[in-house]
């Protein structure tokens, strides 16, 4: 299985298919690149090289004590993109990965990356405060952190419904999609996921945000029950330079169903447009 190996010693996974322009896809907490399965096989056919990671602590990667931050995060997606040697770059970032995708974008990637897109990303900020009073209350956090060192497997399958808006009454949510959640979260490292919660959620990347000058587009679903959007997606695009704003009326978190059909068309849309 392919793996680089960061200047930290932290061996990171990835998969590609396909050959052409580079898509790099960084995923979701607690998941894997699994979760972009449809998304590498869809891309790919479309005559793009697709390349997803599985994050430090997360999937198939090194299970880290240490490292599990944004600036982290982001150093190790510039190194698996440095030494692919990617150029004239899409990246792709879902919820945690959309922050990592910004910083990466933002910090690492001038010259490399010619257009941006999240979905449900948690940038600019995530956590309330006085100057971010449409964020999550601090107290949301906690609990998530709680819930996963008390017992983790029975957090995940909690977890799942909300993240695919399956507790919403009509939900036409797979119990598979459920289960398939719960997989991926349960390879991560315990240090790993516990920490990420912080990187995550009290990150500011509102300079991040405005250090980007390619086109970006930002996508997020209404509903979405991890990630309020108007801490998120409302908030971002009045951050960037080239921004393009999605709203999806009715989407959940997770990219799921009728919600990825019409994501992944705008994305291609927008990255041939």
């Amino acid at each position: 299985m392919p793996y680089i190996t960061t200047s930290d010693g932290t061996e990171i996974y990835y998969t590609e298919h396909g050959v052409g322009r580079p898509i790099v896809l960084s995923h979701g907490w607690p998941l894997s690149s699994d979760a972009w399965q449809v998304e590498m096989k869809l891309f790919a056919d479309a005559g793009y090289r697709t390349i997803a990671h599985d994050r430090r602590g997360h999937g198939r990667s090194s299970k880290t004590y240490t490292g599990n931050d944004m600036d982290t995060y982001a150093k190790d997606l510039a190194e698996l993109i440095d030494t692919l040697d990617l150029k004239d770059l899409i990246v792709v970032g879902h919820s945690t990965g959309g922050g990592e995708v910004v910083r990466y974008a933002a910090q690492h990637g001038k010259g490399r990356v010619d257009k941006v897109i999240t979905a449900g990303a948690v940038p600019p900020i995530m956590v309330k405060s006085d100057g971010n009073p449409e964020g999550t209350p601090i107290e949301v956090f906690d609990g998530i952190r709680e819930g996963v060192l008390r017992d983790r497997s029975q957090f995940y399958k909690d977890l799942s419904e909300s993240f695919y808006g399956a507790n919403r009454e009509g939900a036409d949510v797979s119990q598979g999609a459920k289960d398939d959640f719960w997989r991926q979260g349960m390879l991560v490292n315990l240090a790993a996921a516990y920490d990420c919660v912080k990187a995550f959620s009290e990150t500011d990347q509102t300079s991040d945000l405005e250090a980007i000058d390619v086109p970006f587009l930002i996508a997020q679903g209404d509903d979405d029950q991890i990630v309020p959007i108007g801490a998120a997606a409302e908030k971002a695009i009045k951050l960037v330079k080239k921004g393009t704003l999605k709203v999806y009326p009715g989407a959940p978190h997770g990219i799921y169903g009728s919600y990825q059909q019409t994501l992944d068309r705008d994305i291609l849309a927008f990255i041939e447009g």
